[in-house]
């Protein structure tokens, strides 16, 4: 079946059988590694990417259901300004995840604070729930998203 979707701030098309999933068509066909096979269950969250705007675990989408969706994945993500808050703040917190959660881990913050802007304690921790790898503690999380929120704040509104 073809299907016809927005990547990146590209549209795609491509051509994909019943039984792929998102996750398959990222890494197998579009060759982005960035986003990571962690269980293949949906349980760890190390596949998540943003599928118009909301976090999803790209393990549980069938291909089809990304018919006319906007996909942003890590690799795109990381091309935009807002990327750069989240460098910012893993630099100067020296905030480093392991390989396989990163991606859906800054991708969680993202989602969280497109919704959220200010997220208390609690927000930012359900945000982070369906990510299982515990490479870092929920204060660091927590810590993080705070700084990524001055930084935004700062890049946005200046001092």
């Amino acid at each position: 079946m073809k299907i016809g979707f927005i990547l990146n701030g590209e549209d795609i098309s491509i051509e994909a059988d019943e039984g792929d999933r998102l996750l398959d068509i990222l890494r197998n066909v579009l060759n982005l590694s960035g986003t990571k096979c962690g269980c293949y269950m949906g349980n760890c969250g190390a596949c998540s990417v943003l599928v118009n705007g909301e976090m999803v675990k790209s393990c549980l989408i069938p291909a089809f259901k990304i018919k006319d969706c906007e996909i942003i994945t890590i690799e795109g993500f990381s091309q935009t300004d807002e990327y750069s808050d989240y460098e910012e703040s893993i630099l100067k917190n020296e905030f480093y995840n392991c390989d396989v959660c990163n991606s859906g881990k800054i991708l969680a913050m993202e989602a969280l604070l497109n919704q959220n802007p200010k997220p208390l304690k609690d927000d930012i921790l359900h945000a982070f729930a369906g990510i299982k790898c515990r490479c870092t503690s929920p204060s660091e999380l927590i810590n993080n998203v705070y700084s990524v929120m001055e930084n935004r704040r700062r890049r946005l509104h200046g001092k």
